[in-house]
């Protein structure tokens, strides 16, 4: 029977080190939280920064926030996610809104775009894709300016026919040997605009804590 007291004192020993390694990693995860929370502060204080620069606006977009159900109507967010309104004395001169286009070439293409009162685009960033490198991934602004097209256009301009690679009879460019990723990027771009000409009055009015 040795060989059964042996498999109990592994089994044992096995279960002590589960226990251990799960205290230490969650010790590890605790004591770090406060400094990862931060840095995603931080990461997505700059974000919203680059759409809505720090000289024209006075409040703190990153605080400034409201809930966008999952599946809300042109967003096409799968998960619920955080609007920003930007503010400026007080009056919401903008709105950073989530948007993902789900028809990108390697799946979902995820980003903010910034939108201001008049219904112009402030500006975009795509904050996660999965497009291939050297050709689909020229939608994050580290690769290329093609996101910066966007910044003043609207709903009116170009007009509807004009939402589309050049391709397709569009104003947009496309890129060579990609053109689905422009293409579900400048369709999600449009969306984000419908969505706030729909509901401007809850987007924009002063105090408001939801879309």
């Amino acid at each position: 029977m040795k060989w059964l007291a042996s498999i109990g004192l592994s089994g044992f020993l096995l279960a002590l080190f589960a226990a251990v390694t799960s205290i230490a990693i969650g010790w590890t995860y605790l004591s770090t939280k406060s400094q990862i929370d931060l840095e995603v502060r931080r990461a997505e204080a700059r974000q919203l920064l680059e759409i809505f620069p720090a000289d024209t606006h006075d409040n703190e977009m990153v605080d400034d926030t409201f809930t966008i159900d999952a599946e809300t109507s042109l967003l096409g967010i799968r998960v619920a996610r955080q609007g920003y309104r930007v503010r400026l004395n007080d009056e919401v001169i903008g709105v950073i809104l989530p948007t993902t286009a789900r028809d990108g070439y390697s799946g979902d293409i995820r980003a903010l775009v910034g939108i201001r009162r008049d219904g112009t685009v402030a500006g975009i960033r795509v904050v996660a894709h999965r497009e291939t490198p050297g050709l689909g991934d020229k939608v994050d602004i580290r690769k290329s300016d093609w996101i910066t097209d966007f910044n003043q256009r609207s709903l009116d301009d170009p007009t509807p026919p004009g939402w589309n690679v050049k391709k397709d009879g569009g104003v947009f460019d496309q890129f060579t040997g990609a053109t689905v990723t422009p293409r579900a990027v400048i369709l999600a771009t449009r969306r984000a605009l419908e969505y706030a000409n729909l509901h401007t009055a809850s987007l924009f009015e002063t105090g408001a804590d939801s879309a």
